[in-house]
């Protein structure tokens, strides 16, 4: 874990996470959302839309990169101001997801970055981009999760 300032911060400096979509990741994010489509839930159903199988929830896909932006880049005592997504193919159970979060732009007058995000399959296939901008750490903090 570590954070880094809006000074501390570098257009092209990224950072990734990379998980493995599963069925209880589903599972609970349709108890946290309510979300309960079958498209996520019911595999006779799933079989017979446009995709083919069961999909993966796409917001979980998007937070996927939270704990990049809140961990990582920037880090500890990050703020998220906003963020904007493009699904560009389905999230399957069982895919493999890799998030990666890029500084495009700073203004450090507001103590803001603009962050790229992308998310691949383990195909290497784009599966959605966007960006988020957020409010990095004012002082760099270091620490251990709690529980950890």
């Amino acid at each position: 874990m570590e954070s880094h300032t809006i000074t501390d911060l570098a257009i092209g400096q990224a950072a990734e996470f990379t998980k493995t979509v599963t069925e209880t990741d589903v599972a609970f994010f349709c108890a946290i959302s309510g979300d309960f489509n079958p498209l996520h839930v019911d595999a006779e159903y799933a079989a017979q839309s446009r995709f083919g199988a069961r999909v993966a929830h796409g917001p979980l896909t998007l937070a996927l990169c939270a704990g990049v932006l809140g961990m990582r880049l920037p880090g500890l005592g990050t703020i998220a101001v906003t963020n904007h997504i493009e699904y560009r193919a389905p999230v399957y159970i069982g895919d493999t997801i890799t998030s990666r979060v890029e500084v495009v732009a700073l203004d450090q007058e507001r103590n803001r970055a603009t962050m790229g995000l992308t998310w691949r399959n383990q195909d290497g296939n784009l599966v959605a981009e966007g960006e988020a901008v957020v409010k990095p750490p004012r002082v760099a903090e270091r620490g251990t999760a709690r529980g950890a």
